[in-house]
């Protein structure tokens, strides 16, 4: 068993910190607002007042938090991982962030021989609860060697995609896939429903064909329900959309899809759907086909 930290504990980090716990890893934990942390602490987890004390002693820090400047100062700031974290400590940051401030932060950690693997994931809530995530891994391999028995706790498929920043990018990947087929399906929902077309008869009807995707089977019966409550915020996938639009205008990578449906999802939070979850984009696209 392991000695292990979580730092952030909010819809995705509570449940995943939670399976390590159920694995019998002995567990510390820090996040912004302690109340988060009730669940774990009483399940024998230990409270840390910051993030250097959470990585005191600890063979593994896993990081699950918003946004670079988030990860940035866990692990850099006053009371960061930095302070305690010594020779050996793996890091692990399920967050997802820039790669190229990956890649620094890994340069920084590594000067104190301290390795840190980028390992955002992918399935989102339903996935941190059921342990069913898709882990992208980047970094020294030899590190992601040591941790991946612990993933496994947490997830159904690991991937180890290749140096630091490499799962940060995979990611990123993955959020274009996400982003623009949440357009397609609400651009076809939109569709059915102009058409005058009952739309749980045609979700049946396509849902089982090549039409058929994660976006559709899981967002679909929430867009034709009204039911915008997040299990991923436009918000959060806003946060996404600027690192692959970062990061494809430093490589010269045109993306108009990706364009597209960042400005329509710009759309979405002007009309105050920032917190909804993602499929709230249907409602734009319902505004501007006059359907509701």
């Amino acid at each position: 068993m392991a000695t292990v930290a979580f730092i952030g504990l909010g819809v995705m980090g509570l449940p995943m910190a939670g399976h390590l716990l159920s694995a019998g890893h002995s567990l510390r934990v820090h996040t912004r607002r302690k109340a988060k942390a009730s669940r774990l602490l009483s399940r024998s987890a230990k409270w840390a007042d910051s993030p250097a004390e959470a990585s005191k002693g600890a063979e593994v820090v896993f990081i699950c938090v918003p946004d670079t400047p988030d990860v940035e100062a866990v692990i850099m700031g006053a009371g960061g991982v930095i302070e305690t974290a010594t020779a050996g400590t793996i890091v692990v940051d399920h967050s997802s962030i820039s790669p190229a401030a990956t890649r620094k932060l890994a340069q920084e950690l590594g000067r104190n021989n301290v390795w840190l693997i980028d390992a955002p994931v992918s399935g989102g809530d339903i996935g941190a609860r059921d342990a069913t995530l898709s882990i992208m891994c980047g970094g020294d391999r030899s590190a992601f060697d040591k941790i991946e028995s612990l993933l496994r706790h947490m997830a159904k498929e690991i991937t180890y995609c290749g140096p630091s920043g490499a799962g940060q990018s995979t990611k990123l990947v993955n959020q274009i896939l996400v982003s623009v087929t949440t357009l397609g399906v609400s651009e076809a929902l939109i569709f059915a429903k102009k058409s005058g077309l009952n739309l749980d008869t045609t979700m049946r009807a396509v849902a089982s064909g090549a039409g058929s995707s994660w976006q559709l089977q899981r967002l679909g019966p929430k867009m034709i329900a009204d039911d915008n409550r997040p299990g991923f915020t436009v918000d959060l996938q806003q946060k996404d959309l600027r690192l692959v639009l970062g990061a494809s205008e430093g490589s010269h990578t045109s993306l108009p899809g990706t364009s597209l449906v960042h400005q329509l999802f710009t759309a979405a939070q002007a009309a105050g759907h920032g917190k909804d979850g993602t499929q709230a984009l249907f409602t734009v696209l319902e505004k501007l086909a006059s359907t509701h």
